[in-house]
C-alpha cells in the first residue's frame, strides 16, 4: 500500500479574492483577509480531568444543511484565490502532458493467462486486461471508464480463479472503495452468477475448480449496531451460482470487530489459510483442513506481539514473520503438524529488511529491503541462496507474479527517474549455482513498460542520513535537476508518511519532472513509523513513540536549510492522510519552519478520531483518547488542539474529499475553520473538498488533474518560483 507524491511550483502571482464574511488575517496589502465565516461554538469536554474546548465540532455534521453551505463557501473562497494565480494555465496544460503518462501492474499469471491493469493517455481510470499466451494478443476483460460518464466508478481489486476462467472483481463509485464483488467468465467476458455487496478490501480463494470461492465481507446495514458497518469483517463461502444470501459464514463469529483477516488456499484446495491482522504489529493465523468433512481451524500463531503472513503451496505453509527477527525471516509449517516446536527456518534475518517472499516456480523470491531501495534474490525451497536478480537501477520493486509450480516470475519496477516496468524472468533453464542474473542475459527479459518522454539522466538523486532530535539516524532521498546550483534559496519540497509500517521507496511520481524542470528540490524523508528498518524501527514511530516522526521530520527541514539547499521562506511540506498528521503536527509545533504545507485527506483531531469511519482500526498504531494512560501522548500532538492565537502560521492548503471512507472530511474542515481564526500571518489558509471523490484510490484522471494543478499553483505561489 505506497503513497504517490507529485510535485511542481508557480511565479509571483496576481490573486484576486472574494471577501465572504470574518477577517482573520493580513493580505499583504494592508487589508484583512475576509475568510468564509465560521462560527465558533462553546463545547468543552472534560478528559481524564483535562479541559478540551472543541469550538468547531458542528462541523463534523458533513450533512448538515449549515456545514455543506460553509463547505460550498470555502471552496469558492479557494477557487477565487488559486485561479487567480499567474501561470496557472501553464501549469495545467504541463501537468496534463505529464499526468497522462500511464501505469502498468505486474501480471497474476493462471496457467498461460496473464491478468493486469494498464491505464493509457488521458483514460480516468486502468483497464483490466487479460493475455493469453505470453506474447499474446491483449484483450480488454473490463474496462470501467465504460462505467460512469464522468469515470467515477474505479475497479478495486481483482482475483483471477487458479484454472485463469473466472474473474471475481469489485468495483465502486465516487472513491468510496464500498466495492460489490461481481465474477466474470474470462472466455466469454459475460458476468456470471449474483453480485455480492459490501466487500470492500476483499480477499478471494477460489476453489481449484472454480466452482466456489471463500471471500471476506462486511456486514449488511442493520444486522449490527449503527456506526460498526465498516467492521465485522467476516469469511463466508460463495458457490458460483448461488444466492450470495445463504452463503455459510466460515470464520469471525465471536472475535474482535477490528480484525482484518486474509485468505489463501493450497493449490491442491485442501487446506484454508486465515491470516488475521490486527492491526500493524500484531496478526494470527489459522489452518482449516478441507479434506475433512466436518474441520475446525487449527491455530498456527495466536495472542503472539508479532506479524505474521502466510502462504501454502500443497504440503508447505510458508511464513513470513518478524517474530524473534525484526527485520523478518522465512519459517516453514507442516499443516499437519503446525505447532510452534515444529517450526524450521528457511530464511534468517538478516541486515537487510525482508520485505516479502513468494513461491514462484520452485523457488523462493525474495524481496529485500536494503537502505530503503529494494532488492530480489533467489532461493531454493530449502533456503540455499541461489543468485540476485539484477535491478535496473536503485528504485522500488512494485509487486511479484507467477505460479508456484510455473517456470517464469515478473517483477514491477519503478523509481524517482523510472516509470512503471514489468520485467519477466525465465526459470526453465537457471543454474543453481550461485551467480548474478543480469537483465538481458540468462533468462531477464523486459515485459511491459510505461513510455514517457522522461531522460533520468537529467536528475541527480542522492541519500543522505541526518541526525533527529534524540540522535536517531534517518536517511533521506533528495532530487533535483542535475548541476543545480546549491545556494540556500533554491525552492523545495519536503515530503513524510511515518507510520503504519509503509515504506517510503523511490516511486514515479508524475509531477515530478516539472518541479524539477523549474529548478526545483524534492526530498523524502523515511522516518519512524515506517517500515524501512524493520519492525523496530516502525515501533519506535507508533502509540507512545509518535512525537519521533516529528521530530524526524523537523530534523530533515532543519538539514535542508543547514545545508543550503533551501531556507524556511523556500520550504514546503506535503504529505497525505497519516501524512496529512504528519505535516498538521510539523505545522503546529514549527511554524517558523515552513513557508507552506499541503496537507491532505488528513487526520488532525487526535481525541475524536476513532469515532469516524473505518478508524477504530487505527487504534493500535495510535492509541485512544478513551484510554487513561494513552490520551496523554495524542492531547500532546494533535494538530487541531495545539492551533494558538496570533500565531504566524505558513500557507496551508487543506484537501479532502466527500466520500473518502477511510479518513472523515471533518479533520479537514475543522483545522482549516481554526486556522483561519487563530493565524496572525499574511498567507493564506485554503480548503478544498472535492466531490464524488475519496480518500484517493480510484480517483479519475480528470479529478487528478484539477487537484494537482491547485496545489502545485498553491505551491509555485508561495515558494516564489518564477517561469
Amino acid at each position: 500500500m505506497s503513497i504517490t507524491v507529485k510535485l511542481i511550483v508557480l511565479a509571483m502571482m496576481c490573486m484576486t479574492i472574494h471577501s465572504v464574511h470574518v477577517a482573520a488575517s493580513d493580505d499583504g496589502t494592508g487589508r484583512r483577509r475576509s475568510y468564509p465565516k465560521s462560527r465558533a461554538g462553546n463545547v468543552v469536554d472534560s478528559i481524564h480531568g483535562v479541559e478540551v474546548a472543541d469550538p468547531y465540532r458542528w462541523l463534523e455534521i458533513t450533512d448538515a444543511d449549515e456545514v455543506q453551505t460553509w463547505i460550498k463557501a470555502q471552496n469558492q473562497y479557494t477557487r477565487a484565490t488559486l485561479d487567480g494565480i499567474q501561470g496557472r494555465q501553464i501549469i495545467r496544460e504541463r501537468l496534463n502532458e505529464l499526468l497522462a503518462i500511464g501505469t502498468i501492474s505486474t501480471p497474476a499469471v493462471r496457467r498461460q493467462r496473464y491478468f493486469y491493469t494498464k491505464r493509457e493517455g488521458r483514460q480516468n481510470q486502468p483497464v483490466l486486461f487479460v493475455r493469453d499466451g505470453l506474447w499474446g494478443e491483449n484483450r480488454v476483460l473490463l474496462d470501467p471508464n465504460t462505467l460512469s460518464e464522468d469515470g467515477t466508478v474505479a475497479l478495486d481489486w481483482y482475483h483471477p480463479s487458479r484454472d485463469g476462467k473466472r474473474m471475481a472483481y469489485g468495483v465502486s463509485p465516487s472513491g468510496s472503495e464500498q466495492s460489490t464483488l461481481r465474477v466474470l467468465d474470462v472466455a466469454s467476458g459475460e458476468h456470471v452468477g449474483h453480485a455480492i455487496p459490501f466487500t470492500r478490501a476483499c480477499s478471494v480463494a477460489w476453489k481449484p475448480d472454480g466452482s466456489g470461492f471463500y471471500y471476506t465481507r462486511y456486514p449488511t446495514p442493520g444486522s449490527v449496531p449503527a456506526g460498526e458497518e465498516n467492521y465485522h469483517r467476516h469469511v463466508f463461502y460463495h458457490s458460483l451460482g448461488s444466492d450470495p444470501a445463504e452463503d455459510a459464514e466460515v470464520f469471525g463469529q465471536g472475535r474482535s470487530p477490528q480484525d482484518w483477516p486474509n485468505l489463501d488456499i493450497s493449490p491442491d484446495g485442501r487446506w484454508l489459510l486465515v491470516s488475521v491482522h490486527q492491526g500493524w504489529a500484531k496478526s494470527e493465523v489459522y489452518l482449516r483442513d478441507l479434506s475433512q468433512p466436518v474441520s475446525q481451524f487449527a491455530t498456527v500463531v495466536e495472542g503472539v506481539e508479532a506479524l505474521f503472513t502466510g502462504e501454502i503451496q500443497n504440503d508447505r505453509l510458508y511464513l513470513h514473520t518478524n517474530l524473534e527477527a525484526p527485520r523478518y525471516r522465512l519459517l516453514s509449517v507442516d499443516p499437519a503438524n503446525p505447532g510452534r516446536e515444529m517450526w524450521q527456518e528457511l530464511v534468517p534475518e538478516r541486515e537487510a529488511v525482508l520485505q516479502q517472499v513468494a513461491v514462484i516456480g520452485g523457488r523462493l523470491f525474495a524481496h529485500y529491503l536494503r537502505d530503503a531501495t529494494s532488492r530480489l534474490e533467489l532461493f531454493s525451497l530449502e533456503g540455499k541462496p541461489e543468485r540476485e536478480v539484477e535491478l535496473p537501477t536503485l528504485g522500488s520493486l512494485s509487486g511479484l507474479g507467477g505460479e508456484w509450480d510455473g517456470h517464469e516470475a515478473f517483477f514491477g519496477f519503478t523509481s524517482f527517474a523510472v516509470p512503471p516496468e514489468v520485467y519477466r524472468v525465465d526459470l526453465s533453464e537457471q543454474p543453481l549455482t550461485p551467480a548474478p542474473l543480469p537483465r538481458g542475459q540468462r533468462g531477464v527479459e523486459l515485459w511491459e513498460k510505461v513510455t514517457a518522454p522522461i531522460d533520468p539522466s537529467q536528475y541527480a538523486i542522492r541519500q543522505v542520513r541526518y541526525r533527529s532530535k534524540d540522535g536517531t539516524e534517518v536517511p533521506m532521498f533528495i532530487v533535483h535537476r542535475r548541476g543545480l546550483e546549491l545556494d540556500g534559496k533554491r525552492p523545495t519540497v519536503l515530503y513524510g508518511y511515518g507510520g503504519f509500517n509503509v515504506n517510503q521507496t523511490p516511486a514515479f511520481g508524475r509531477s515530478l519532472p516539472m518541479w524539477l524542470e523549474h529548478g526545483g528540490v524534492y526530498a523524502v524523508a523515511n522516518l519512524r513509523g515506517g517500515g524501512e528498518y524493520g519492525e523496530s524501527w516502525h515501533r519506535a514511530g507508533m502509540l507512545g513513540n509518535k512525537q519521533n516522526v516529528f521530530d524526524d521530520f523537523i530534523a530533515a527541514a532543519e538539514w535542508l536549510i543547514e545545508n543550503r539547499y533551501t531556507n524556511p521562506k523556500r520550504l514546503a511540506i506535503y504529505g497525505g492522510s497519516n501524512g496529512g498528521l504528519l505535516v498538521g503536527a510539523a505545522l503546529t509545533q514549527r511554524p517558523d519552519l515552513f513557508q507552506a504545507v499541503v496537507c491532505a485527506v488528513p487526520l488532525l483531531d487526535m481525541l475524536r478520531y476513532h469515532h469516524f469511519r473505518i478508524a477504530k482500526l487505527w487504534v493500535p498504531e495510535y492509541g485512544s483518547a478513551d484510554d487513561a494512560h494513552q490520551f496523554p501522548w495524542l492531547y500532546a500532538y494533535s494538530p487541531y488542539h495545539r492551533v494558538r492565537d496570533g500565531v504566524s502560521y505558513p500557507a496551508v492548503l487543506l484537501t479532502t474529499a466527500e466520500s473518502d471512507s477511510r479518513v472523515d472530511p471533518m479533520h479537514a474542515l475543522k483545522m482549516a475553520a481554526r486556522l483561519q481564526a487563530a493565524s496572525d500571518s499574511d498567507r493564506p489558509v485554503l480548503l478544498r473538498v472535492e466531490s464524488k471523490a475519496g480518500h484517493g484510490a480510484g480517483k479519475p484522471l480528470s479529478k487528478t488533474i484539477d487537484e494537482q494543478s491547485d496545489i502545485w499553483c498553491f505551491l509555485f505561489w508561495q515558494l516564489g518560483v518564477e517561469f
